[in-house]
């Protein structure tokens, strides 16, 4: 039970950072969802890069790993609003939008996840001892 309101208080923050986020960015409308797809690399970028660093060298808790990374992202992300924004588009007959959007999307979420991946491994090596003279 203790593991679900770990999940609820990142989630809450999560949410509640992304709709600030949000706020700032362009709305959604009928033209390109900038802000969601903005907002998703971010999470893409982070989790890539946050399970990589807490599971090598970060010695964090569980419960706190279980808030930041499914709470927290899972909060601040929104795959159902990318979800109704590409149907949105095709319903607004904007196809290659919605494709390019999609691409976007998935293909710049895949680059950001691996590139958060590389960034946490690169971090967490250890650094070469310097040569004593």
């Amino acid at each position: 039970m203790k593991d679900v309101l770990f999940v609820a208080a990142g989630g809450a923050l999560g949410t509640s950072t992304r709709y600030g986020l949000q706020s700032l960015l362009p709305a959604a409308g009928a033209d390109f969802p900038l802000g969601v797809l903005l907002i998703n690399w971010i999470g893409c970028l982070f989790l890539g890069w946050f399970f990589t660093v807490t599971l090598r060298s970060w010695r964090i808790k569980p419960r706190l790993r279980l808030a930041i990374g499914t709470g927290f992202t899972g909060g601040f992300t929104t795959f159902s609003t990318f979800a109704v924004d590409a149907v949105r588009l095709t319903v607004h007959d904007r196809m290659l939008t919605a494709v390019l959007y999609l691409l976007l999307s998935v293909g710049g979420g895949l680059f950001l996840t691996w590139t958060g991946i590389r960034l946490g491994t690169k971090m967490t090596q250890a650094a070469p001892k310097e040569e004593r003279l």
